[in-house]
């Protein structure tokens, strides 16, 4: 009885060639983007776990009678959404990757309470002896603003 050969050709997929640079994953360009809108609840949340309760963010009245007209949310909140980034930019990638820290994080405009922001992460340079990922982070909202950006580097620390 003849039988069919077990030889079959993957359809589909490509597999990827073998490779000694633990970096590969992640090329300049790649790049990730993620939206939020910012909550009441977000904000107190954060306020509460962190102790910073500035009347900035918690105190509409006193917010009322500065430039901004109302109730901020915290930069580290949005350096927060920057994390999820790049979390979201490791998924499916392989090794143990570590945030190593942000540089030159700024907040150029305010973050306010319902803003929905996008961030946009996006891999511009590798340091390959250090094993280190380096990219650009900025926090838009749908009002066009800037409302935060750094560079966030990211280590990958086994094999």
């Amino acid at each position: 009885m003849a039988t069919k050969s077990s030889k079959r050709r993957a359809v589909g997929f490509t597999i990827a060639p073998m490779t000694n640079d633990p970096l590969a994953a992640l090329p300049i360009g790649r790049k990730v983007t993620v939206s939020k809108t910012v909550s009441e609840s977000d904000v107190y949340l954060f306020a509460g776990i962190t102790g910073d309760l500035s009347p900035n963010h918690t105190d509409e009245a006193y917010m009322r009678k500065t430039r901004y007209g109302r109730r901020i949310a915290h930069g580290a909140l949005a350096v927060g959404f920057m994390s999820n980034a790049s979390t979201k930019i490791l998924e499916g990638i392989e090794g143990t990757w570590v945030s190593y820290g942000y540089d030159r994080v700024r907040f150029p405009a305010p973050l306010f309470f319902g803003d929905t922001v996008t961030v946009e992460y996006e891999v511009a340079e590798r340091n390959d002896n250090e094993r280190k990922v380096f990219s650009r982070v900025t926090v838009t909202t749908d009002r066009g603003s800037v409302v935060a950006a750094a560079t966030h580097i990211l280590k990958r620390v086994d094999g």
